[in-house]
């Protein structure tokens, strides 16, 4: 038996109403055709602004994958999983926008999370995404090293202005900042952007953690790579450990521009990648810290058994768990509880932007192998223990 099966611990902040209606939730996206016949019915009913729908949406997807509509409204979520010394890692999940207007509301948004955040325990990291600050376009443009025109120039020095904004005001406030990870094709510019800012900011503590998605080939030749700039400039590394998220996608877009997959030719083959970036980072404590976000269960016993090897602490500060919110309670719940640096992603956001997050994280639990049913069954374990 998993040491993740105690279901009192995962769900001791949930009342047995809201189980109830978690089960439904995850009962009715099991079945990935009724799931996308749903999605589709959803983007449609809240593109056309029905009426009804938001309070639908709200009580139910919203309210299982996210903590409010506003960081205030958000913060009761924080405290109560803070109170079983879960910490919370605001994600402003807005998606799919891609203009100078919302790029410049969004930065503003997430300098006032770091802002929000300031001295708060409970929230022990601020996270965005590289395209909620330019455009893909751009990203890929600069990866390539192609020349960029007058305007392009410009453009990509805002996206830059804006990455060393939210990284300073990090850097002051002493608050950790995670770049999340994105489509392949516009990584190498986030990656040498990420590098940038953390070679200007990890001087003596890591502020500025860096996505490394390890379904992708390459990424520990990367990382060894990194590892040896950051020792020669003096200056050390944050990670996010994560398999990845855009699977299928990227597969596709290789298979019609003609170059290599670059995605692990099979699931064994990203978990071993996963396996060996947890041994990569744990044979370099003085310097690199990581962040290990999974909910594979087998991938966190494995994490906590090279701490022990290590000698480290459960609590040492180069080391987090994290999960997603509404997500794996199991295992976030148990490591919080043996002491260790855990933390849910907790997004939030209007519902009607939030909508394309949500119908992502609907459509990923469908497709995981076993997530779903993982979910439901531990849910109906402690339904069941609550009756007797």
């Amino acid at each position: 038996m998993s040491i993740f099966e105690n279901t009192e611990i995962a769900f001791a902040d949930r009342s047995t109403q809201q189980l109830n209606k978690a089960y439904w939730m995850f009962k009715s996206i099991e079945n990935p055709a009724l799931t996308n016949v749903g999605i589709s019915i959803l983007n449609f009913t809240i593109k056309n602004n029905f009426p009804f729908v938001k309070g639908i949406v709200k009580s139910t997807l919203f309210e299982q994958f996210c903590g409010g509509e506003t960081r205030e409204e958000s913060i009761a979520v924080v405290n109560k999983m803070w109170k079983s010394h879960v910490g919370s890692i605001f994600d402003y999940a807005i998606e799919g926008k891609a203009d100078e207007k919302t790029f410049d509301e969004v930065y503003h948004e997430i300098l006032d999370i770091i802002k929000f955040s300031k001295g708060k325990e409970a929230i022990p990291f601020v996270v965005f995404k590289p395209t909620a600050f330019g455009r893909i376009e751009i990203f890929e443009k600069v990866g390539k090293k192609e020349q960029l025109s007058a305007d392009e120039t410009a453009e990509w020095q805002r996206v830059v202005d804006r990455f060393d904004g939210v990284c300073k005001l990090c850097h002051e406030y002493k608050i950790k900042l995670m770049i999340d990870a994105e489509d392949y094709c516009m990584q190498d510019a986030a990656d040498d952007l990420a590098d940038e800012m953390m070679e200007k900011y990890n001087k003596d503590f890591p502020i500025v953690w860096n996505t490394m998605q390890m379904y992708r080939t390459g990424r520990i030749e990367y990382m060894e790579a990194h590892l040896k700039r950051a020792r020669e400039k003096g200056y050390v590394i944050g990670y996010k450990i994560v398999r990845g998220a855009y699977m299928e996608k990227e597969r596709e877009r290789a298979a019609q521009m003609g170059y290599p997959s670059p995605i692990q030719p099979t699931k064994q083959a990203s978990d071993d990648n996963y396996n060996a970036a947890v041994e990569f980072v744990m044979q370099h404590p003085d310097i690199i810290s990581a962040f290990f976000g999974s909910h594979n269960e087998t991938s966190m016993e494995l994490i906590m058994n090279k701490m022990k090897a290590a000698g480290l602490p459960n609590n040492t500060p180069h080391v987090f768990f994290g999960q997603l919110y509404g997500m794996s309670d199991n295992i976030t719940y148990y490591l919080a509880k043996q002491g260790y640096n855990v933390a849910k992603y907790l997004p939030y956001g209007p519902v009607k932007d939030v909508v394309p997050y949500l119908t992502r994280r609907a459509q990923e639990n469908t497709s995981v192998a076993g997530q779903t049913g993982r979910e439901l069954a531990l849910i109906a374990r402690e339904l069941k223990r609550r009756k007797k």
